[in-house]
């Protein structure tokens, strides 16, 4: 735990900062259905879902930049979308959170990664989320948009304290974060050794070199190649494949274990240390939560803060962003303040 009195330095130091979020823009897309309104299509025989209300909201590495703003950050988009509408919904839902677009780069043709997420309100007042249906992309990415994205990287990265790396593609260079793009990531942090860089990847985080890793713990369990075991606790799991990836990357690594909190490993050949999680009641809703813990240690590390200070303000931050049900969450300085003051004494 750290002192509220360092906690607000921190806090207003992210204020003074400008992040890089490179990686997939996705636009989450809610749609609330009414269960009451239903009605039965006479072609199918199906009950034909009505709905009531969207919602919109920059999805994926969208998420991270929204926590960025939220938290008072500068930010610049490095991205890719198309020239449909959900591309424009999204670089406006971007530009309405103070997010500078320069760097989200539209291409002709190219489907914007788009999460529909319909939420069926049933009768009596409950809600609950159906099957997702997503829109991505499926074919490797086009050299020439790979060209692009490595021009704006190289003039955008200067004007930036660091870079969140955020690759959320299940299907090796499909997504925007290519092994062209990761090569070139190493690059720009051999370059600029004085920049926090910092990857996310939900399937590929082995294949980053030379940046400080982050990854909950199934996705650094196969990073580094490691199995399970039935009868080892959750931390020790971090421990091992967090001691491998930082060998490996020769930078930190942060492993976030969801209500046991987040496991950092700072140093090759040391001991990992476990922040552990703001305890929670009621209900809670864990999308955007890594997405949100990625910002706020890539933020604190930006400016100046220590790793262990960095996830200690990482947790603070999740447990705000899994209270708000039904939304990609955020959170803002006042409320991380409150959120401290509400767990600890000092």
């Amino acid at each position: 735990m750290i002192k509220k009195q360092r906690l607000e330095e921190i806090l207003d130091r992210l204020s003074e900062l400008r992040v890089l979020v490179f990686g997939d823009y996705f636009l989450d897309y809610y749609l609330t259905l009414d269960r009451s309104l239903s009605e039965i299509s006479l072609e199918t025989g199906l009950e034909a879902y009505q709905v009531v209300e969207t919602r919109k909201y920059p999805g994926t590495a969208g998420v991270v930049a929204a926590n960025l703003r939220s938290l008072g950050a500068d930010v610049l988009a490095l991205g890719l979308g198309g020239d449909d509408g959900n591309g424009y919904d999204l670089r406006q839902k971007l530009i309405e959170a103070g997010v500078d677009v320069r760097g989200y780069l539209q291409a002709p043709g190219f489907a914007t990664p788009t999460y529909h997420k319909p939420m069926m309100r049933e009768p009596d007042g409950s809600q609950h989320e159906l099957n997702r249906m997503d829109v991505k992309p499926r074919r490797p990415l086009e050299p020439e948009l790979e060209d692009r994205l490595i021009e704006a990287m190289r003039w955008l990265l200067p004007e930036a304290h660091g870079m969140l790396v955020v690759d959320q593609a299940r299907s090796l260079n499909c997504g925007t974060v290519t092994d062209r793009l990761r090569a070139e990531i190493e690059r720009q942090a051999a370059q600029n050794p004085d920049k926090v860089i910092q990857a996310d990847s939900r399937e590929f985080l082995g294949r980053f070199g030379s940046v400080i890793l982050k990854a909950n713990l199934g996705e650094a369990m196969r990073a580094a190649g490691l199995s399970n075991s039935a009868d080892e606790y959750a931390v020790d799991r971090a421990e091992r494949c967090g001691r491998s990836l930082c060998e490996r990357a020769g930078r930190p690594v942060v492993i976030t274990l969801g209500s046991e909190g987040i496991y950092l490993v700072e140093r090759p050949g040391q001991a990992g240390i476990l922040i552990p999680a703001i305890p929670v009641s009621g209900p809670i809703d864990i999308v955007g939560a890594g997405d949100s813990v990625n910002a706020a240690v890539g933020a604190a590390l930006c400016a100046g803060a220590t790793l262990a200070e960095a996830g200690f303000l990482g947790n603070l931050v999740a447990s705000i962003v899994i209270q708000q049900i039904g939304v990609t969450g955020t959170a803002s300085p006042a409320q991380v303040l409150a959120q401290f003051q509400a767990h600890f004494s000092d």
